[in-house]
């Protein structure tokens, strides 16, 4: 690589930083919670974990079968503790049938 492109890709690598953005950027990032049942998860990773899709997952926050929080934007997001309780109540009704 010549040294001109050299040049150019380091002047592209990090745009200068606003006296505003330099402000926010001394901000410390909020610690992360101790508590993994108040992470939230998409409709997307509650699907995964169901082995369904993501628009049954909605489906079942809409009929009440799986409590939702709703974003600023309206998207919908779901507390661990929650998917997990629900995981366990289907497990449980699915054991007795195994046997």
């Amino acid at each position: 690589m010549s040294a001109r492109a050299v040049d150019r890709v380091e002047q592209w690598k990090e745009p200068p930083m606003s006296p505003r953005r330099a402000n926010l950027a001394a901000v410390p990032a909020p610690e992360a919670e101790d508590d993994p049942s108040d992470v939230l998860l998409t409709p997307g990773e509650v699907a995964l974990l169901f082995r369904v899709t993501p628009k049954t997952v909605t489906r079942w926050a809409e009929a009440g079968k799986l409590p939702a929080i709703r974003t600023l934007g309206g998207h919908r997001r779901f507390r661990v503790a929650d998917v997990d309780r629900v995981r366990a109540e289907v497990a449980s009704r699915l054991r007795p049938a195994l046997r």
